[in-house]
């Protein structure tokens, strides 16, 4: 399998979203955002659809639109600070608007819909040598903004009276997002694309562990579903993207009854003989 092209192209991509989704993930479901990473994957299709609509690479062209859509939802959350769920309405709305209204317009030079389901006969060289600078960039960003990233996590308010920059940092962290989105489009597609941000944290926080923890077991869990999803989806013939979100769906469930199971056992020993 690996003796093909575009399987070894896929896979050097795949770990590549791998890492890079769940340091972003992290910060998105301990801050309640999670609804965030979806909104702004469907707001990538737009971006692909206006890509493939003026010939640029579809890839760029989501990071391009997404970015611009995480910092339109930053800027709309002074408008409606009692009303954060619309800013999502809004968002979601002007992108699938702009997506349904390019494709059904026809004037795409390709088919938008491997960028739907995920997938792997569809990245190429240029492709690989974007979603490794948008990762890099990205994890150095994180590593620069760890501190700050996680005192925002935990108390936004309190961060802004230590004077942290919260407004940048948030404006950051919306292309952050963008990136993650942007890179992961090609394998996993834009219908699961959120499943990949947030279901490896979700796995992650059931073994109650310390954040960095967290974050490291949340990139072994990433990297276990869609590297079981890719090899998988490629001998059953279905799309990678769908398949992924199903395995991380089976991991979350096996965890949960891992830990269920070791919580009854723990509470039998305790009691008397």
């Amino acid at each position: 399998m690996l003796n093909y092209g575009f399987m070894q192209n896929a896979l050097f991509v795949s770990l590549c979203i791998s890492i890079l989704c769940p340091c972003i993930g992290i910060f998105l479901v301990l801050r309640r955002h999670s609804m965030i990473g979806d909104t702004l994957a469907h707001a990538s299709l737009a971006g692909v659809t206006i890509g493939l609509a003026c010939n640029v690479n579809p890839v760029l062209g989501a990071f391009v639109f997404t970015s611009a859509s995480g910092a339109l939802i930053e800027f709309l959350r002074n408008s409606f600070k009692k009303y954060a769920d619309l800013i999502l309405t809004i968002v979601l709305s002007l992108s699938v608007g702009v997506a349904i209204t390019i494709i059904s317009a026809g004037k795409l030079g390709a088919n938008a819909d491997s960028f739907l389901f995920g997938s792997i006969l569809t990245v190429t060289k240029f492709d690989m040598l974007l979603i490794l600078g948008l990762s890099i960039l990205s994890v150095l960003t994180l590593i620069f903004l760890y501190n700050q990233l996680i005192f925002i996590t935990y108390d936004e308010d309190t961060a802004k009276v230590a004077h942290v920059k919260v407004k940048l940092i948030n404006y950051v962290f919306s292309i952050l997002v963008a990136s993650a989105i942007s890179a992961s489009i090609r394998i996993v597609g834009v219908l699961v694309l959120s499943s990949m941000i947030a279901l490896p944290v979700a796995t992650a926080l059931q073994l109650e562990k310390g954040f960095k923890a967290t974050l490291l077991y949340s990139v072994l869990f990433s990297v276990t579903d869609i590297m079981l999803g890719l090899f998988l989806s490629y001998y059953l013939d279905v799309a990678p993207g769908g398949f992924t979100a199903l395995v991380s769906v089976f991991v979350l469930v096996l965890v949960l009854v891992g830990k269920k199971l070791v919580s009854l056992c723990s509470a039998r020993k305790k009691l008397p003989a």
